[in-house]
């Protein structure tokens, strides 16, 4: 139950942050996009899957770790550490909550690059 609390908790702030949930959204779409615009359809085509797969897993990596890095510096981690929440629910706290929003994320940039920019993807659009 705390596990799911502090999911909730960690998915009320980035409610609350719309610069970071637009970063989340819209930077690897956009860099999806300018790659598509930059290269050949050829090359995009071999490239694009990669693409797909690195930029949201960059920004996520980003984003993750400016979150904790605000916990220990507002002191809020330290308070939670005081509470009987255990090191590990926190963590999978985290886990879940990001977990959803890379969910939404990877749905976004492959839909976007199938729909918008064109990506040719051999076989169902599910499997990716």
């Amino acid at each position: 139950m705390r596990l799911l609390a502090t999911a909730g908790r960690v998915l009320s702030q980035l409610r609350r942050d719309p610069r970071t949930v637009a970063m989340m959204v819209l930077l690897p779409m956009l860099l999806v996009g300018l790659f598509a615009w930059i290269m050949p359809a050829r090359q995009f085509a071999a490239i694009g899957p990669i693409l797909i797969a690195l930029f949201p897993f960059v920004v996520m990596f980003i984003v993750t770790s400016i979150a904790t890095l605000r916990e220990r510096t507002s002191g809020t981690l330290e308070r939670l550490l005081t509470t009987p929440l255990r090191k590990a629910e926190l963590l999978f706290g985290y886990e879940v909550a990001f977990g959803l929003v890379a969910l939404v994320q990877a749905i976004l940039v492959v839909a976007f690059a199938v729909y918008v920019c064109g990506l040719d993807i051999a076989g169902s659009l599910w499997v990716v």
